[in-house]
């Protein structure tokens, strides 16, 4: 492993069939794992495409998106009432690519415009994210204005509330209380009050 993946993006070329092998293999060990997960009581599962957002969207489509497919249609078979959630680090110029791809919700990184990505997936899909993990080093007034953003952003409906990425190393931890204890303390008929909830068509 490689924070760069020249390894096995090299494998793309050099040994095609080897990995085709290898992901295949391992979408069907991640998907038994994850209706283990839910047999024991999981009441949601995200999937994490580590390599996605390094991968040019073309090479994406044929080496990365296929096997995530092949994890979401045994799920959506085993567990149809499980929501799944997908998430890429670096989506952005993958977002149209994953609207097709059978789950539920698509998590947004923070470099992504909440309003913009919520346009370019549609209202067919709910969104998750997408505050920056760095906003919680900031003063807590500045965490609670963006956080306050970011919803507004995402609309009325459809949203998953979270950072768009995890928590970052020496993160205080009383920001990440102030992150929930503000989450907690939303109330969406005062927040959007007098808004009109518009379809969200997606982005031809």
């Amino acid at each position: 492993m490689t924070n760069t993946y020249t390894n096995i993006k090299r494998m793309c070329h050099t040994a095609p069939n080897v990995l085709r092998g290898l992901l295949s293999h391992l979408a069907e060990a991640i998907s038994d794992y994850i209706i283990y997960q839910v047999n024991s009581g999981a009441q949601c599962i995200q999937i994490f495409d580590s390599w996605g957002g390094q991968l040019p969207p073309h090479v994406w489509e044929q080496w990365s998106k296929p096997y995530i497919r092949q994890i979401v249609a045994k799920i959506k078979t085993e567990c149809p009432h499980i929501p799944l959630v997908l998430y890429i680090n670096g989506n952005g110029g993958l977002l149209e690519r994953m609207k097709d791809i059978g789950v539920d919700v698509i998590g947004l990184d923070w470099t992504v415009d909440m309003a913009d990505g919520r346009r370019r997936v549609g209202d067919g899909i709910s969104v998750q994210g997408n505050v920056d993990p760095a906003y919680l080093f900031s003063p807590l007034p500045v965490l609670t204005h963006e956080i306050h953003r970011v919803v507004k952003a995402a609309g009325p409906k459809g949203h998953i509330l979270n950072l768009g990425h995890g928590v970052l190393q020496k993160t205080p931890e009383e920001a990440v209380a102030h992150f929930f204890d503000v989450t907690r303390s939303l109330r969406y008929d005062t927040l959007f009050q007098g808004h009109l909830t518009e379809e969200l068509q997606p982005v031809a």
